[in-house]
């Protein structure tokens, strides 16, 4: 009785993954259970390990495993520069994509009034605090294109205002290799105002 519920405790903790259902779950468990006992426990040592070692940078939020992230302590970077993104994944991305020399501000979610989530959850304070010290001259707001990323976007490029501070957002539209007639009618609409002079 006791492997029933150690099973199914693992396919329970593996729904708190993103897009993973019961379904999936079970095939994840059954995988590791049957055919792969050393990778499920090299898998849970380093979950465990990276639950304990890993906080948040205490300038941009990223994740880390020291006070201040590898970005945040590369001193060639162009402080004038701060990106604003809703999460690591968002930094990690820029990253390798972009040839952005500044820094981040990561805010660990987006402004939901319906979720609870407001400007003290964001900790737009602390960006506030960044702004104030006069070092930043481009704040790049880099939220994702949603109601909330886009209301996020909009209250945060109020606190730049008042710093007067040059507020820019990347642009959304049509990916590189996309067709038209598989693009959704937001992502369209988005394209067309916010076309450039070619």
């Amino acid at each position: 009785m006791s492997d029933v519920s150690a099973l199914q405790h693992l396919i329970n903790s593996l729904t708190c993954l993103p897009s993973v259902g019961k379904r999936t779950a079970q095939r994840m468990a059954f995988h590791i259970l049957e055919n792969d006992r050393g990778a499920g426990s090299e898998l849970a040592v380093a979950l465990s390990s990276a639950i304990e070692k890993i906080g948040h940078c205490q300038r941009c939020r990223t994740l880390t495993e020291n006070d201040y992230c590898r970005l945040c302590l590369d001193k060639g970077r162009d402080e004038s520069q701060l990106c604003v993104v809703e999460n690591p994944a968002d930094v990690l991305a820029i990253e390798q994509a972009a040839h952005f020399r500044g820094y981040y501000f990561v805010l660990m979610g987006k402004l939901s009034p319906l979720d609870g989530v407001g400007p003290e959850e964001l900790e737009l304070d602390k960006l506030d605090a960044i702004l104030a010290e006069g070092k930043v001259t481009e704040l790049i707001l880099a939220t994702n294109p949603s109601i909330e990323g886009e209301m996020t976007a909009h209250y945060i490029s109020q606190l730049a205002v008042k710093q007067l501070i040059n507020t820019t957002r990347i642009a959304h539209g049509v990916p590189i290799g996309g067709e038209l007639d598989y693009v959704d009618k937001g992502t369209l609409a988005h394209a067309f105002s916010g076309r450039q002079q070619y």
